[in-house]
């Protein structure tokens, strides 16, 4: 019998940072295959080109380049399965805050699996492990919580938020209050309603997303859109006026709800103007709209504190956590419920008769446990108050990079940083988004040995984690200087530059 796979014949050859291969193809009438001249992958590439779907990834070209594989982490590094070190420059997904190998996090899961593996929270069933995580979440929430709701993601989590907003509205009488207002280049997740919170254009297009009742205000990047000569406080005086309007445009009687991230991370890096968030809340509380937290990516000390509002002065009702939670470790995300939203749920029990939401993995106890394990390490360890002692090192290097000839503006707060790179540095014009800037400066980096992401606007971003040490932190942006060198010397062959 003919297998109608395409075969590949392997070498170990490489190409700069990544693996090639030569892909051999074949018909049924021709035994000798021709042999076709192509990047080279491993075995192991090329057998997730043929079966692996990669998110947030251009599917369109990973064939030729292949990915890069990683086979182990030890504290702020990994090793691919060539055996090359990398600097993890981005905690993953800005999420591996205790770095990789931890042991105790590993006991804390084994432990568990051995003691109880599985239990849902489902039919008023429950355990230890999610009974003491809720515990320590109440104990060092900013704001006062009443009860926390689990599952496995910021999306997941998010999604939630937006039905809890609509359900209690409902048990309010208020049937018309459920719009929910996010803001343009925010990321709040890819499920259906969390993408529609997300107001970037490529988690929208050919989605149909948004769905209909989720409205964008506007972005709070100084740098970007502020007006000539308009100061931050002015800047954010005007936002606040934008958001104001919209929500008299729309009907106070019918905006139920605003969602912001401390600082807005896949959109950037974006840190809130001076009194932004103040005259935001001045705002909300006026017209009666229930605030939202999301700290999916500020959360757990990234800035400098427990959770990222308090860096911001953002007082929100509820919270949404997930990410540093288990340090990434073990999938797990809450939603931290007031106690006024959680009287309209109990209302809407004894009407209905059930609380109709939750899931499978809701509470997971392996999950739970690491992530109590985490919170503990975070407490016993001083993680926040030595994020807070590294922070100015960071910040200092990272402020350096907006003398290079390439970057427009280099921002960040806390363990957290984006470097945006321009055409012209004094105008501020950006590069044609089609050629792929940032993912080329990504490129270089990743040759360099330091892993970094590309976001839009050709923005790289840095969020190591939380445990990098002050030498590991000059390494980074000893790595991150030499890309960007290199994306200059590309720049100006490709002629990308303003003349």
């Amino acid at each position: 019998m003919c297998s109608t796979r395409t075969p590949y014949l392997v070498t170990r050859a490489r190409a700069g940072p990544r693996l090639t291969f030569v892909r051999a193809q074949t018909t049924m009438l021709a035994p000798k295959p021709e042999v076709l001249a192509m990047p080279q992958l491993s075995n192991l590439a090329a057998r997730d080109v043929e079966t692996v779907l990669h998110p947030n990834t251009n599917l369109a070209t990973l064939p030729e380049t292949g990915p890069l594989i990683l086979e182990r982490g030890e504290g702020c590094w990994v090793i691919d399965s060539e055996g090359r070190r990398y600097l993890e420059g981005m905690a993953g997904l800005w999420c591996t805050a205790l770095g990789y190998g931890n042991e105790e996090l590993i006991e804390a899961a084994t432990a568990q699996m051995r003691k109880l593996a599985y239990a849902h929270l489902f039919g008023g069933r429950s355990h230890d492990p999610a009974i003491e995580l809720a515990e320590k979440l109440k104990e060092i929430a900013p704001v006062p919580i009443s009860k926390v709701f689990f599952c496995s993601s910021g999306s997941e989590a998010n999604d939630t938020q937006v039905k809890l907003v609509w359900y209690m509205n409902n048990a309010l009488g208020r049937p018309r209050k459920k719009k929910i207002i996010s803001r343009l280049k925010a990321y709040h997740g890819v499920t259906v309603a969390s993408a529609s919170l997300t107001g970037l254009p490529n988690n929208h297009t050919d989605f149909d997303l948004p769905i209909s009742g989720i409205l964008h205000t506007s972005c709070p990047h100084y740098y970007r859109f502020a007006e000539p000569g308009e100061s931050e406080d002015d800047f954010s005086t005007r936002l606040a006026a934008e958001l104001e309007q919209l929500i008299l445009r729309e009907g106070p009687d019918t905006v139920a709800a605003f969602i912001a991230e401390p600082v807005m991370g896949a959109g950037g890096v974006l840190v809130p103007p001076k009194g932004y968030f103040p005259k935001i809340m001045e705002v909300c509380r006026k017209y009666d709209v229930f605030m939202i937290d999301d700290e999916v990516i500020c959360g757990f000390g990234r800035l400098g504190t427990m959770f990222g509002a308090e860096a911001v002065g953002y007082e929100a009702q509820s919270l949404t956590v997930a990410k540093a939670l288990s340090s990434a470790y073990i999938p797990i995300a809450g939603v931290m419920v007031p106690e006024v939203m959680y009287q309209a749920m109990v209302d809407e029990s004894r009407k209905i008769g059930v609380f109709g939401h939750g899931f499978t993995y809701s509470g997971h106890p392996v999950a739970a446990a690491v992530a109590v394990k985490t919170l503990e390490i975070y407490a016993r360890e001083r993680i926040v108050e030595k994020v807070a002692a590294k922070a100015p090192r960071f910040q200092a290097r990272l402020s350096r990079l907006a003398d290079h000839p390439l970057v427009g503006e280099a921002r960040g707060l806390g363990l957290v940083g984006g470097v945006e790179m321009v055409a012209d540095k004094a105008t501020k014009q950006p590069f044609d988004p089609k050629k792929g800037v940032g993912a080329q400066a990504s490129r270089f980096a990743e040759e360099e040995g330091l892993l970094v992401r590309p976001l839009p606007g050709d923005t790289l971003s840095v969020c190591p984690p939380l445990v990098i040490s002050e030498g590991e932190i000059d390494e980074l942006f000893d790595r991150l200087e030499r890309a960007l060198d290199r994306t200059l010397d590309w720049a100006r062959r490709e002629r990308l530059l303003a003349a």
